[in-house]
């Protein structure tokens, strides 16, 4: 995930600035020097930012919690959405942006509407600025990403202020754990996808019935072995189309 972090920040940066300063430890503080063969690889050194207490997240596909409630009303996040679509199809009108709460305790991910989104900002230009940053960021990553063979059926951005006050990019940023990827040569509209992220781990997590209550099931082996794969096919596959 952070080698797949490190090619989208870089490769996006033109559309919003972000955290991200080096990924070489040879560039770390000094008291990271002891410890840089150890950080190669799978470290980065960001800038400080203060996160908004918000989850971006955009759509371009029906799936997971958004066709859920679409089977529910017809609607993701407040958003009216036409009759007679089938799950993973791609969204007619394009791409929607959905946001979700990021509580420091207690329930997270909890989608809710834009106008939820201004009250809990206490701003509307600001969350106005965010979302059409997201849908932007996500208009282009979708664009390269096809270039890779891969589809982004949806995806969660994170924003913050830097010292200087600026709204930049932090976190992940379109990472199989923060996305959905599914492999374009297979795709096909009407029901799950194959995919390159973490639906692989949820789906055994359903198979076996657990609450989502703490502790956490450990994964067997090959749970780990297979998510690996995906995870290192869609970094590989990326960074041939990206670099």
């Amino acid at each position: 995930m952070n080698g797949i972090s490190a090619l989208w920040f870089a490769k996006l940066a033109r559309v919003v600035p972000n955290h991200m300063v080096s990924c070489d430890p040879d560039e770390y503080p000094i008291a990271c020097r002891p410890y840089a063969e150890r950080l190669r690889g799978r470290s980065m050194l960001v800038k400080r930012a203060n996160p908004l207490p918000v989850e971006c997240v955009v759509r371009g596909y029906l799936s997971g919690s958004g066709w859920k409630s679409y089977k529910e009303d017809g609607t993701v996040c407040g958003i009216k959405l036409p009759a007679g679509l089938v799950e993973s199809q791609e969204l007619p009108d394009g791409p929607i942006f959905t946001p979700a709460t990021k509580a420091p305790a207690g329930e997270h991910d909890v989608n809710i509407s834009f106008e939820r989104m201004v009250e809990i900002l206490d701003n509307n230009t600001l969350a106005t600025t965010v979302k059409m940053a997201s849908l932007d960021l996500y208009n282009q990553a979708q664009a390269l990403a096809k270039q890779a063979g891969i589809i982004i059926a949806d995806t969660k951005f994170e924003f913050g202020r830097d010292h200087d006050g600026q709204i930049i990019l932090i976190d992940e940023l379109l990472t199989p754990d923060s996305s959905r990827f599914w492999p374009a040569g297979s795709y096909k509209p009407g029901g799950p996808q194959l995919s390159f992220d973490k639906q692989f781990v949820r789906n055994y997590l359903e198979q076996i019935g657990w609450n989502k209550q703490p502790p956490a099931p450990g994964l067997p082996a090959k749970v780990i072995t297979k998510t690996s794969e995906k995870y290192l096919e869609a970094l590989k596959r990326l960074t041939e189309a990206l670099v």
